[in-house]
């Protein structure tokens, strides 16, 4: 197990009870039940991100027509990109306040509330009844599907794991893409552990730092610390949150795409999204997109 690279601040305490690190009031919160800022720190790649999806459709779809879908889809930052580009949009997360903020922001500005509040290891095209209009193919009726930055090692287990290959499968048609992009545990190289990032909107700021907590192999479980340090024009705070993914190293990740017989991997980029420019994935990959195709 791999210990704790990054020490946080030293914890000072305000009269009433605040905790205070680096000058800044800290909230102990989830950052996916802040969906404001969730939107704003990991919005940065929309443009990329959308130019990526359609790039793989013109260059490895079948070309017909269908509906791009998102599970895990939080906010729906690339839900309301693809809507304003006149393409039918759906998605599902497991937290509602992210639903809302995705289907508030849709009806805001005229597209239709799309997103739905679900397991992305238990749902099933019939969900979207109501979204998704009935066909009478038995086919899926998704054309895309994209999941981009890392949210699918959020299931905890294999079996889960498969449960959304087979879910996936069910909603999107034969020929259809499936885009699932995976930060792996290298083999050969000592893996990264620290990342930070700044975003700003209007008068709205944050920095965003991410470290390793631990890794625990033989659990497959990586416990990662990550905090929002979110500035206004009114205050300045700190959200403190700890995500526990599952690790995937190369070759568990194909082992679990060739173990679901309903995928093949027909492209792998990295995260910097240029379909022209495809990688190969081998021991020392650690950001990587399987662009899969449905059989």
């Amino acid at each position: 197990m791999k210990k704790q690279t990054v020490k946080p601040s030293p914890d000072e305490k305000t009269n009433d009870g605040e905790i205070i690190e680096d000058g800044l009031r800290v909230i102990e919160e989830s950052i996916y039940d802040h969906p404001k800022y969730y939107d704003l720190v990991f919005g940065a790649d929309v443009a990329a991100e959308t130019k990526y999806i359609l790039a793989c459709e013109h260059m490895f779809g079948s070309g017909e027509p269908g509906w791009y879908f998102e599970p895990a889809c939080g906010t729906g930052r690339l839900m309301f990109a693809l809507a304003r580009k006149g393409l039918d949009v759906c998605g599902l997360d497991l937290n509602p306040k992210a639903v809302n903020f995705c289907n508030d922001r849709m009806k805001r500005k005229g597209y239709v509330e799309s997103a739905i509040c679900k397991d992305m290891c238990d749902f099933s095209r019939a969900d979207f009844a109501g979204i998704i209009p009935k066909s009478r193919k038995k086919a899926g009726p998704v054309a895309v599907a994209f999941n981009t930055i890392n949210s699918f090692r959020h299931v905890g287990s294999e079996k889960e794991a498969k449960a959304h290959f087979e879910c996936m499968a069910d909603i999107v048609r034969p020929r259809g893409l499936y885009l699932l992009g995976v930060h792996l545990t290298p083999t050969s190289v000592p893996p990264s552990e620290t990342e930070s990032w700044s975003a700003r909107r209007g008068q709205l700021a944050i920095n965003t730092h991410m470290w390793t907590v631990d890794r625990d192999k033989k659990k497959r479980l990586e416990r990662f610390g990550i905090r929002f340090d979110v500035h206004t024009p009114s205050d300045s705070f700190r959200i403190n949150d700890e995500l526990r993914l599952r690790s995937y190293t190369p070759v568990q990740m194909q082992r679990l795409i060739d173990a679901s017989g309903k995928w093949e991997c027909v492209a792998t980029h990295d995260f910097s999204y240029v379909v022209d420019e495809p990688i190969e994935v081998d021991s020392s990959t650690e950001d990587v997109v399987y662009v899969l195709r449905r059989k």
